[in-house]
């Protein structure tokens, strides 16, 4: 199992950038693959970014490329987000997420029903 918590939301004006940071607990993270999901009030939640193992392959979501960067660290046991060129839609709670997956299939790690590990989220408040 491993345990997820969230840090570094808050409020931002239009065009400015924030970063997120996942930290893990456990001695396998470098074993999971790590996903951000984020979720606007009233809406379901969706895919930001993923990134393999190893940190080599990432992907996002076409809403946000270009302007996110993942990335992690397997010896702090920490993935980050780094959002830049922030929009007023890009409000949100921000979720990162763990699992298992045998292979980096897209159509797996995109989908929030193929995690089974949470943090509690971190409010990203965009104001224009």
């Amino acid at each position: 199992q491993v345990q997820l918590v969230e840090s570094g939301g808050g409020l931002v004006q239009a065009g400015g950038s924030l970063r997120l940071s996942c930290a893990a607990s456990g001695r396998t993270f470098s074993t999971y693959i790590m996903g951000w999901f984020r979720q606007a009030r009233g809406k379901e939640r969706e895919f930001v970014s993923a990134i393999s193992m190893s940190g080599h392959s990432t992907d996002y979501a076409d809403s946000v490329k270009g302007r996110f960067t993942i990335s992690r660290d397997n010896a702090k046991n920490t993935v980050y987000l780094q959002m830049n060129s922030l929009k007023p839609e890009d409000t949100a709670v921000y979720y990162c997420a763990a699992d298992h997956f045998s292979t980096w299939d897209r159509d797996a790690f995109i989908s929030p029903f193929s995690y089974d590990y949470w943090g509690q989220g971190t409010q990203v408040t965009v104001s224009s």
